[in-house]
Order: structure tokens, then sequence, then C-alpha cells
């Protein structure tokens, strides 16, 4: 793959504030003609494409062979870090455009970058910053240790779930019984079937009961359900990662639509587990406690938090996991369908934003939410990201939000308080940066 990182990072175009799944500036719709200036941005980006992480437990649930990959499960791929690169060299120019960073390398300070301990998180984090500064030899940062309480935060001992209110807001999503969930499911399961299992042959993954469980870190998870759920997504980063359609979900899928109609039940599993409110506070508030103080920081707003505080940097770069990501979303309350992809889908790279704008003439601050992914076919064809061909974009609004030439505005002193009264402060834990 000889694709020149400082050729990719120069790629890029104007700022862009984009409606929902569209790619067409907002500048014409705008409510607002104030004087914005970017100040500050922090974003949450999940790992880019890999693997599967367990091959063997694949051929367990369909009793046959998986394709196989250049790197071990669940490590960052060649194909996926060029694809994280593009998505960098995007993010920067963004940034460069409306005056948050200076051309070529970032100044001392300006910038932290963090990723979870996971090679893949490492890995991303490493790409973005290629991506974002060729040349400049920058390094993110990772604990040393094999969890992190910022990114492992729900296999750890003080955010562990109450298993009675866990099971009860799952069977909830269920809609109060799991097996009639189930049943409304079947259609997926069957498409599923007929891409992952060997005709005539046993497929256990098929067959299987489903049954609410936990483990022994207190994860809940739906037995069953889960492993459909892997299934799907494997599907999904095959595409990604630019294989032979032959061996895209066994041949099954044409395109990118079908690929994703393979995912419904990773949406499910998201929907029925991971996104009930008390699962995702204990497992999200950690992050996003986090996320409120780095917003704070150089406004009336901040303050000094016991547990610790985040680097004081314009640009926070954040390397998570899609739990990660679909924690913040939940507790936020924010809702998005883009492109090809289920809703509230976060593909690999995909980024959750969050901007920093002061009004020149009145000095009030605003902050600008936005999750931005690339398509499924610009990852598989590693496509640069510009003004003609920009990313998918969804931004985030509340009640007394502004449309404005740079996006969807929020108070700050607002969106704040909805940080705050979302977290769950008995989920939090001391917290010093690597």
């Amino acid at each position: 793959m000889n694709v020149s990182l400082s050729r990719l990072a120069r790629l890029g175009g104007p700022l862009l504030s984009v409606a929902l799944g569209m790619s067409s500036p907002l500048t014409a719709h705008a409510q607002d003609e104030g004087h914005y200036v970017l100040e500050k941005a922090v974003q949450v980006s999940r790992h880019g494409i890999r693997p599967q992480t367990d091959t063997a437990k694949l051929v367990e649930a369909t009793q046959r062979q998986w394709p196989t990959w250049l790197v071990r499960d669940g490590e960052l791929t060649g194909h996926g870090y060029l694809a994280a690169s593009l998505m960098g060299a995007w993010q920067a120019e963004q940034y460069r455009q409306a005056g948050l960073l200076p051309a070529g390398c970032p100044q001392n300070g300006t910038l932290y970058a963090v990723s979870s301990p996971k090679q893949r998180t490492r890995a991303t984090a490493a790409a973005l910053m290629d991506g974002m500064f060729p040349g400049c030899g920058e390094k993110p940062h990772a604990s040393a240790q094999s969890l992190d309480p910022l990114f492992q935060t729900d296999k750890m001992d003080f955010a562990r779930v109450d298993p009675a209110i866990a099971k009860a807001e799952i069977l909830t999503a269920l809609g109060g019984d799991l097996q009639a969930a189930k049943a409304r499911l079947q259609p997926d399961l069957d498409l599923l079937k007929a891409a992952a299992c060997v005709e005539g042959k046993p497929c256990p993954f098929y067959d299987a009961q489903w049954v609410i469980k936990q483990n022994d870190e207190g994860r809940l998870k739906i037995k069953g359900l889960d492993k459909a759920s892997s299934l799907g997504e494997t599907f999904r980063l095959q595409y990604s990662e630019g294989k032979p359609m032959s061996e895209v979900a066994f041949g099954h899928a044409a395109d990118a639509k079908q690929v994703m109609a393979l995912t419904r039940l990773h949406r499910a599993k998201y929907d029925f587990v991971n996104d009930t409110p008390h699962i995702a506070r204990r497992g999200g508030s950690q992050l996003m406690n986090q996320l409120r103080l780095a917003l704070e920081q150089g406004t009336p707003l901040e303050q000094a938090d016991p547990l610790g505080n985040p680097p004081a940097a314009p640009l926070l770069v954040i390397v998570a996991h899609d739990t990660n990501l679909s924690q913040l979303r939940t507790m936020l309350g924010f809702h998005w369908t883009l492109g090809e992809y289920q809703p509230g889908n976060i593909p690999p790279t995909g980024t959750l934003a969050f901007e920093r704008y002061r009004d020149a003439d009145s000095g009030e601050r605003f902050i600008r939410t936005t999750f931005v992914t690339q398509t499924p076919d610009q990852m598989r064809h590693l496509t640069p990201l510009n003004a003609d061909n920009p990313p998918l974009h969804a931004d985030f609004s509340l009640p007394g939000c502004k449309v404005t030439q740079v996006g969807t505005l929020c108070p700050l002193k607002d969106f704040a308080e909805r940080l705050n009264t979302a977290i769950d402060r008995t989920a939090l834990t001391a917290y010093r940066y690597p």
C-alpha cells in the first residue's frame, strides 16, 4: 500500500457544516449570522477496521471456516490504518480552516491524543496523527495497563451495574418478553443464517436460545443475540476492508446496502442492551465527565475536579471503542441515521466531535456536537475526503440551539448542564492521563 500520508493529509476542503446525512453546507439555511470562533475541539473516535476479535467463536457459531486476514484477530489492518489517516486528514483540514490549528506541525501544548490500551485503538490513534500532522512524529498516549478506567469502565468494580435494574431495562427495551422480541427479529435471523451458515448443516448461532446472562465482570448480554451481532459486524468489516465480494458475507451480498442489512441484529444488541439508560450511565459517566471538564476549560464554568482534569489542549483526540461512543450517544440522547448504515450505527473511525465556539461579538460560548463517519464505500475504496467527497455528518440539537453557518450551536451552559445531569457520579474514579 504505497499511499503517501503526506499527500493524504493535504487532501480536504473548506469547512463544511453538513445537514443530517447530506453533503451540502448549512450556510444557505442559517438562522444566525454571528461571527463564531472555534476555541476548542474534543473528538472521540472509534478505532479503525479490524478483523473479528475471535475467529474460533465464529467457526463454532456457524460450523464453517471464515476468510483469513493479514493481521491477528482484533488488530487494526493496514487498510484500516490508511482509512483512518484519510479521516484524520479531513478533520485536521476542518480545524485549520476554522483557525484552531496552524498549518504544519502542532505547537507544544496545542494537542493531546490518547487511546485505549488495545492495539487497534493505539494504532488508529497513530494513523489519525499521521493523517492530521504528516511527518510531525506526533505520538499518542496510552496506558501501559491492559485496562484503562477511561475506556474499559464497564469492566471495573467502581462502575458495576445493578443487575436487577439492568435486567429490568433490558426487558423493557425488548418489549417485555425476550422470546417475543426474537420472534419479531426472525426475518433478520433468517437473512443472517442464509449468509453465515451452510445449507443443510447445523448452525449453532441460529438454533441457540436467547437468554439474558451476566458475566464475572458484571456485564449483561443476551446470549444468542450477542453472537448474531458479531456475525453481522464481521461482514461489515469485511466490506470496509475491501475484501473480494466473493468473501464478504460468503458471497451473499452485492453492495453496501445488502451488507448493512446483515447488521440489523448488531443494532438490536445495542438497542436491547448497550443503550439502555442504566448500563450506558454506569459505563459512560467517567468519559462524559472528562468531556464536560474539557469543554469548560478556559471559560467561567471551568473547575478543578478532585478526581482529575483532562489536559488543557485546544485539540483533544480520544480514540476508543464503539461501546464508549454508544454510551455517550445514549446519555446525550443523540440519534442519527446516515447513508446505508443502521440507525445510530458507529462505523470504524466514526467520530463524535464536540466543538466549542465563541461569538466574537457577544462573547457567548456554544457547543456544536456532530457525528462524522466515512461511508462504507469511502472506507472500502480509500476515497480521499474533500469538498466533493465529504464524510457523512449529523448535528445534535436541543431546545434553544440554533442553526448557524458553522452548524447547530447549543449554549455552553445548557450543554454542560445536560452532561452534568446525565453523569452518574457514583460511577466515577480518580484518573490521571498517561
